[in-house]
């Protein structure tokens, strides 16, 4: 299973990013909710800080491209073994940054990836 960070996590249900932590967690996937907001998704605290997490295989992105740049250094300093942009986080300065680190990106919606079972 991969150790998923969940960028821009919420504990709106109209969010995809709360949509995202259940069917990450549902697939079996630990999961690690950051945002800008307290309060907890799928039974798990969304952490308001920059928590150091060891063995992030996957951020998946839930900010959109004009917020990113102050989460740029810390995504960087995880060093998953990838970053998905989910539909309207797309940046290309990110993506840059990240595969000049060897991290693999890309541009797709995870809840898809996981419904179709190539997550």
């Amino acid at each position: 299973m991969k150790k998923t960070l969940v960028l821009g996590a919420s504990d709106n249900p109209a969010r995809y990013s709360f949509r995202a932590v259940h069917q990450l967690k549902n697939h079996g996937h630990e999961v690690v909710p950051v945002g800008i907001r307290k309060g907890a998704v799928a039974g798990l605290p969304i952490h308001t800080d920059r928590p150091v997490e060891a063995g992030i295989d996957t951020v998946t992105l839930y900010v959109g491209p004009q917020n990113q740049p102050t989460w740029y250094d810390y995504i960087l300093s995880l060093k998953p073994k990838r970053i998905i942009f989910n539909p309207g986080t797309e940046n290309p300065e990110l993506e840059r940054l990240a595969q000049q680190q060897g991290i693999r990106t890309e541009e797709a919606c995870t809840l898809v990836m996981l419904s179709v079972g190539n997550y």
